[in-house]
């Protein structure tokens, strides 16, 4: 096939074979004469783009693969920064190495044997041996048997030292310590819990995240694509374009961790894998088909590559540039983990964004019109989106669109009232992970026989002139366990004039009874008088992050929506227009979090959602799905400045319509990937963001946005100039373009 010169005026199809003129519009055989769009696609540009990005790949992948061991998954990572729980955290560290204990409990319901006592004693004086992977055993406490007469169970207090390399350590730690112990046999009970068991299982659900989460998301775009495009040789290139920018993403974050202090966690990796993926196919459906439209009406391929670049590029830079600002949002958060999101997703996004704009259609170019195989673009074929499903749908809309918006509007206020089975305040351990790990069943024995707060105490610290009153009041306190006050073993008594001591709580540390406890405490210690006293330690780090995350929702949430209707304001140049996005946006949102809070109480049976819940499905949600609008809006507003708004919310619709949804089912599915993990917290999101999603691209933007457009008409424009109508250049006599309605 030869290609025509560039320039050269193609027929359309859909005008009878008749070019259009060239027009300030942008006319259908006028293209770009310069700028990015020719330097991505040209004949000989092209070559130059491929070989920057395989240079680019092949330097990034090495570094992407070291991510892992830049994690930060210490405590002080998720803490928020200036809370008391934090302080003391880092206080303690003067005192002794940060250590979390593992607690080894032994139990038979009938009561232990001699031959119990004799393994217990023997397994406990074998674990004071252990010095490996972070535990000190020479430090380790008891056995301590639940009662004097006739035991049932025993606990040992195992600590772990948690430095720059805890995390990794955490779990071999714990298999240390079950290779001594195995996991009972004849009906002698035998778990490891407490902080270090429950990380350990944390530990063992993120191993593996990326792999898990990459083959997940890459199985959904891999099977969405071949249903999207029905070839099976042009999947390959979207998918080749997206792991390209998730290696050089991850490398990029991978430098900023090492060495400028960029924290990064499994958390962020893991949402990391999923936005990129999500995020630049959502990118390179849009290109495509953007692209298919011109090659139908250009013989050169490089001038319709250009035309799409020119066209379709605008929305996907503000579609990036919305995610991307959305993300830098967090950085305002209170939360460590959440503050440190917000750079991590940021990147992932934008580095994604330059591939799609860059690395895409340089290879889409370079393998030619073959590559859409079996299902052949060729010049001056029909436009399949004229007569489509789409189509059809505007044109029934458009006969009632008030009452068709008003109907959709109560529907989805409807399912908004699900939010009153919303329970986003905290998940217990027990309740943290989709199956029962050991350190859960461990839980569950230790508080049978012991106090609930046994292994995860209470952290005071305060200075050492005041040390009596302050632990008198902490005993004293209501939730504290009588005599349970101590200066732990392996701790220096006085640091600095302060002095660290902990105590144990009466009900399990994750609680929200322990919680209460906690503000009693602080209450109690804060009242007397030139102690600077804190209170630390695992519950209140929960107490803590509550309140932050509460916080933050505030906070956050109003400037994601500030910084979406700014860039819709740009982009459109129009006050009513955004308004009414944000507006379905918010609908959209609450409709999805109703809809979520009733799966999980009667379908999935979780017992709640984590504290950051709303805040993580409103950011993705608001900035991911507002894409959407943006891909239906810019195309609406093209089509509009020439033929009207009505006739341009007709087109728009039929035209964007199909990869508008293509473009939501990939993003559900690779959300829905976070299912695979086997933590509530992550399948909550996944869940919540996927049906989002859905809800936004078949109802909110297909139905919703599309009647309120046609009801406001001309006026959404405002203050635009095109609020008074179309100005089609003179001349232009072209007839409607497709989704015409008679």
């Amino acid at each position: 096939m030869t290609d025509a010169p560039h320039g050269t005026p193609q027929p359309s199809p859909r005008e009878g074979g008749t070019p259009r003129p060239p027009s300030r519009e942008g006319g259908e055989a006028s293209a770009p004469r310069g700028g990015v769009a020719r330097l991505v696609c040209g004949p000989r540009s092209k070559w130059v783009v491929l070989i920057v990005w395989i240079a680019v790949i092949l330097l990034a992948f090495p570094l992407a693969q070291k991510l892992g061991d830049a994690q930060d998954n210490d405590a002080s990572s998720w803490l928020p920064g200036s809370a008391e729980s934090t302080q003391v955290l880092h206080e303690s560290e003067g005192f002794r190495p940060e250590m979390i204990p593992a607690v080894v409990v032994w139990a038979r319901a009938d009561g232990l044997t001699p031959a119990d006592r004799a393994r217990i004693a023997e397994e406990s004086a074998r674990i004071r041996q252990l010095d490996d992977h972070g535990l000190r055993g020479d430090e380790a406490r008891g056995p301590v048997f639940d009662r004097p007469v006739d035991p049932r169970a025993a606990q040992l207090y195992v600590p772990i030292t948690m430095d720059e390399k805890g995390w990794e350590r955490i779990g071999p730690a714990v298999d240390s310590l079950r290779e001594i112990t195995g996991t009972g046999t004849a009906g002698l009970a035998v778990h490891i819990t407490g902080p270090g068991g429950t990380s350990a299982d944390f530990s063992e659900a993120f191993e593996g995240i990326d792999s898990t989460l990459l083959l997940a998301a890459l199985g959904v775009v891999v099977v969405a694509l071949l249903i999207t495009y029905r070839s099976p040789t042009l999947l390959l290139v979207p998918v080749f374009a997206v792991i390209g920018a998730l290696f050089a993403a991850q490398a990029v974050i991978y430098l900023l961790a090492a060495h400028a202090g960029l924290t990064v966690n499994g958390q962020s990796a893991g949402i990391l894998t999923v936005l990129v993926f999500g995020a630049g196919t959502d990118y390179a459906l849009l290109l495509v088909a953007r692209y298919r439209e011109e090659l139908r009406r250009h013989e050169d391929r490089h001038e319709a590559m250009a035309l799409a670049l020119h066209r379709a590029g605008p929305a996907v830079l503000a579609s990036g540039a919305t995610v991307v600002l959305g993300m830098l949002v967090l950085m305002a958060a209170e939360m460590n983990s959440t503050r440190g999101l917000g750079p991590v997703a940021a990147i992932g996004v934008a580095v994604a964004l330059v591939a799609m704009v860059t690395l895409f259609p340089a290879l889409l170019v370079l393998f030619g019109r073959w590559i859409f195989w079996p299902v052949i673009p060729h010049t001056g074929s029909a436009e399949p989106t004229e007569r489509g499903v789409w189509a059809r749908t505007g044109a029934r809309i458009a006969r009632r669109p008030r009452t068709v918006w008003t109907a959709t509007a109560l529907v989805l206020a409807v399912f908004a009232l699900g939010l009153t089975q919303l329970r986003a305040e905290g998940i217990d351990n027990a309740d943290a992970f989709t199956g029962k790990p050991d350190s859960i069943t461990g839980q569950e024995v230790q508080a049978r026989y012991f106090p609930a707060g046994s292994g995860d105490p209470l952290v005071v610290v305060s200075d050492v002139g005041r040390a009596r009153e302050v632990g008198a009041v902490v005993a004293g306190t209501e939730g504290v366990v009588p005599g349970s006050l101590l200066v732990p073993p392996g701790t220096v008594p006085v640091h600095e004039g302060r002095v660290l001591f902990e105590a144990t709580l009466t009900d399990p540390a994750d609680s929200q009874a322990a919680r209460d406890t906690v503000e009693r405490v602080r209450d109690a210690v804060h009242a007397v008088p030139d102690a600077d006293a804190r209170v630390g330690g695992g519950s209140a780090a929960l107490l803590d992050m509550d309140t932050a995350t509460t916080h933050d929702n505030l906070l956050i949430i109003p400037l994601v929506l500030l910084v979406v209707l700014l860039v819709l304001m740009a982009l459109l140049r129009s006050l009513v227009a955004p308004l009414l996005l944000i507006g379905t946006v918010v609908l959209s949102f609450a409709a999805a979090l109703g809809m979520s809070a009733l799966a999980f109480r009667y379908v999935f049976d979780y017992a709640g959602e984590s504290t950051d819940f709303p805040l993580f499905v409103f950011v993705f949600l608001v900035a991911l799905g507002i894409d959407y609008n943006i891909f239906l809006t810019t195309r609406v507003r093209e089509e509009a400045r020439k033929h009207g708004t009505r006739q341009g919310v007709l087109t728009g619709l039929a035209a964007t319509g199909a990869v508008i949804t293509s473009a939501g089912l990939v993003l559900a599915g690779t959300f829905a990937a976070l299912g695979t993990l086997p933590m509530v917290a992550f399948a909550e999101i996944g869940f919540a963001v996927a049906l989002g999603v859905l809800l936004d691209t078949f109802i909110v933007r297909s139905v919703l946005v599309t009647s309120l457009f046609l009801d406001v008409g001309d006026r959404v424009w405002w203050p635009h100039r095109m609020a008074r109508g179309p100005a089609a250049p003179a001349g232009d006599a072209s007839p409607p373009p497709l989704g015409t309605v008679p």
